[in-house]
């Protein structure tokens, strides 16, 4: 399963459970609970948050607990990235 699969089956199984705006993903980040958030798709490109990705599947391979795309990382780690992302 590529990159690209987990996208689309974590998109749709976010459409089932509640709406994300077009253009975004939701995540789940939290080391023991997960908050939820979402981020535009552009950040999927930068490679500080592929290397999330990889620290995904290499966590959790192509099965995410949550039902959505799982980051296994501080929610403050997290806050930090996505923040430098949007001023960039």
């Amino acid at each position: 399963m590529t990159i690209r699969q987990i996208f689309r089956r974590s998109l749709s199984n976010e459409r089932k459970s509640a709406e994300v705006p077009k253009g975004h993903l939701a995540v789940y980040v939290g080391e023991s609970e997960k908050k939820r958030f979402i981020i535009p798709l552009s950040y999927l490109n930068h490679p500080m948050f592929q290397d999330l990705l990889c620290r995904a599947e290499e966590e959790f391979g192509f099965h995410h607990p949550m039902g959505g795309l799982t980051i296994p990382c501080s929610e403050d780690l997290f806050v930090d990235l996505t923040s430098h992302l949007s001023r960039t």
